[in-house]
């Protein structure tokens, strides 16, 4: 069974602090658009290791590719 736009999105927000959650996808290629207060500080690619860690396995085993636009909550109101 290939993962949901929804699933994906809850395998994020269980993992990490979200003020504002988008996952659009296929089932195997997403983007996501994530906004979140553990990002302020952090290089992008600190970022999406982040990201990464809330998915853990499943980047391996479900999810063929993601996107990710990585925002601190100031960043997304301007």
């Amino acid at each position: 069974m290939l993962p949901t736009p929804e699933l994906v999105k809850s395998y994020i927000a269980a993992g990490l602090e979200c003020t504002h959650l988008e996952v659009e996808g296929d089932g195997q290629h997403f983007t996501a658009v994530i906004v979140s207060p553990a990002f302020a500080g952090k290089r992008p690619i600190q970022r999406h290791q982040l990201v990464y860690a809330a998915l853990g396995d499943r980047m391996r085993e479900e999810i063929h590719a993601l996107s990710m636009k990585t925002l601190t909550p100031e960043e997304f109101s301007q």
